[in-house]
């Protein structure tokens, strides 16, 4: 059985844009609605990107930590993962 990549890549890049916005945010107006708004949705993205990296079967122990990376480690796991097959 294959498991599909879409729900990593989707979480991945969720945990990137929320990170982007939050620093965005942080950086210019700071206005307390988007980091109300943005923080958990990056923390939940965190998070999904750690369990389905976790979960994702033929990974090896280094790819494993990639995921732990937070902001980018989601992505990270991708580039590798399609850089090998």
């Amino acid at each position: 059985m294959r498991i599909s990549g879409r729900p990593l890549e989707a979480a991945s890049w969720a945990e990137f844009v929320s990170l982007a916005v939050l620093l965005l945010n942080l950086a210019t107006a700071h206005v307390p609605a988007i980091t109300s708004l943005g923080g958990p949705v990056h923390g939940c993205a965190y998070l999904f990107v750690v369990i389905l990296t976790l979960r994702r079967p033929g990974l090896g122990a280094g790819t494993r930590l990639l995921g732990l990376v937070p902001g980018i480690g989601g992505l990270l796991v991708l580039h590798r993962v399609s850089a090998r097959g």
